[in-house]
């Protein structure tokens, strides 16, 4: 274990929307424009990169839904709240700072401050600290070093109107689950096309197009 590792508290912060892709992560963390994104980043106070990186299944159900002011006014990617081992969707967890962890939550809920003990989050599965639409922190577990696994997600959990992603942020969660979850392109087109939010804007040739231009 390295000294900033002895000295520093790490979190795993598992992502399975648009941080999926490393280079949009990067953003959160160094500050910067995502490709498609309509918003500047300001990155975390630590811009140390994260010192791992692996792929990792949530067990809750994936959906789009909301208009997003970075994303072309369209639908982004949450969570359901119901855990359940049916339910398999692929995220990249990042090892990173508490600190970082929380810099990242700020950056997803529009700088707002806000107040939380992860140690209650670990107690209760999850927590509510805000009324947005990324204000509540999920508990996922412990991984084989004992180090805790978050994400973030709604608290209205299915409870909402669905919502088309647009082109831009669909290629990014593309670009991700191709390149660092390294899933094949048939298995994207299979994964995609089933999720609420998805299923009926897309079809499978629409994935398809749009990974054929990430592959350009």
């Amino acid at each position: 274990m390295n000294t900033k590792m002895k000295q520093e508290k790490y979190v795993w912060y598992a992502s399975y929307g648009s941080n999926l892709s490393r280079d949009r992560f990067l953003c959160y963390i160094k500050g910067g424009q995502p490709k498609g994104s309509e918003k500047i980043e300001v990155g975390c106070l630590d811009k140390s990169l994260p010192i791992k990186e692996e792929t990792y299944i949530i067990n809750h159900p994936l959906y789009f839904a909301k208009e997003s002011i970075r994303w072309q006014n369209q639908g982004v990617a949450f969570i359901g709240l119901t855990k359940a081992e049916k339910y398999k969707t692929f995220s990249r967890k990042y090892l990173i700072t508490l600190e970082q962890f929380l810099d990242v939550v700020k950056q997803e809920n529009n700088g707002a401050t806000f107040s939380i003990e992860l140690d209650e989050v670990m107690q209760s599965g999850s927590k509510t600290f805000r009324e947005s639409w990324y204000g509540t922190i999920l508990y996922l577990g412990d991984n084989d070093e004992g180090i805790p696994i978050f994400t973030f997600t709604s608290d209205w959990d299915l409870d909402v109107s669905f919502n088309k992603p647009s082109n831009e942020y669909l290629s990014m969660i593309i670009e991700g689950l191709k390149k660092n979850v390294l899933l094949s392109d048939i298995e994207i087109v299979n994964y995609l096309s089933t999720k609420q939010g998805i299923e009926g804007f897309y079809n499978k040739v629409d994935i398809e197009k749009l990974m054929n231009k990430l592959s350009k």
